[in-house]
């Protein structure tokens, strides 16, 4: 117990479980996070040098209490980065503007990229790109539900004359209509084969239903129908009976 405290007070990044018994329980685990990294990661414990994360290593990482922005209790979730103190060994903060820049480097319109969500905004949300990057996720892009901490794939939408990246969860091009073409005649099929959805129903109506834009919605119908997958009907779309190939 006496080499544990001594840790503890040196700021060395111990787990509060038994050592035996947790780190065999670790071990077998895949690792969630690794250093460089942002992840959204649950408190342990907290003590007097600080809050230790599991981050699926053997041992629990510390949150030090000046790389805190909130006091966080254990059982609760904390978005961190992941790096190494002067001493070499791994920490974690929630200061990430210390590590994540505004300004991004070599992304280009298209790219397709790494996302973790950070914070909902009233344009939609605020996330971290490729663990480097902060950038803007549009609401009128964000095709299902998202939550803080989660990590999903995304594509640059535009880079801004300051450097700053507006994202999509959906692909540039013809393949963005593909997968909300996708989308439509997954909830044809989950519908019965009708959607009482068409080109003069409200834009919220279609985002609610089918998380997409009326833009994107008319333009994924119009493909559609070409296609032979569905019909236009003056209140909604129906789906061609025996229609069962995707829209490529």
């Amino acid at each position: 117990m006496a080499s544990s405290s001594n840790d503890r007070r040196q700021g060395r990044p111990t787990s509060s479980r038994p050592p035996a018994s947790g780190s065999r329980e670790r071990a077998s685990r895949v690792p969630k996070a690794q250093l460089g990294e942002v992840a959204y990661l649950e408190v342990v414990t907290v003590n007097e040098t600080g809050a230790f994360l599991d981050w699926g290593h053997p041992r629990d990482v510390l949150l030090p209490f000046g790389e805190q922005r909130f006091r966080p209790t254990p059982g609760k979730r904390v978005l961190v980065r992941l790096y190494e103190d002067q001493q070499g060994r791994p920490v974690a903060s929630q200061k990430l503007d210390r590590f994540v820049q505004d300004e991004a480097t070599g992304l280009a319109p298209g790219e397709e990229v790494e996302l973790i969500v950070a914070d909902a905004t009233d344009l939609g949300y605020k996330v971290v790109v490729n663990h480097r990057y902060w950038g803007l996720l549009y609401r009128d892009d964000v095709t299902r539900p998202l939550r803080r901490g989660q990590r999903t794939q995304g594509y640059v939408k535009r880079v801004r004359d300051d450097g700053r990246l507006d994202l999509s969860l959906l692909p540039p091009g013809p393949a963005r209509l593909d997968v909300v073409g996708e989308q439509i005649l997954k909830a044809l099929r989950e519908s019965g084969g009708y959607l009482p959805l068409s080109d003069s129903s409200d834009a919220a109506v279609i985002k609610a239903r089918l998380g997409v834009s009326k833009n994107a919605f008319k333009q994924a119908i119009g493909r559609l129908y070409k296609q032979r997958l569905i019909v236009i009907e003056a209140h909604g779309i129906r789906l061609v009976p025996g229609a069962t190939a995707d829209p490529t």
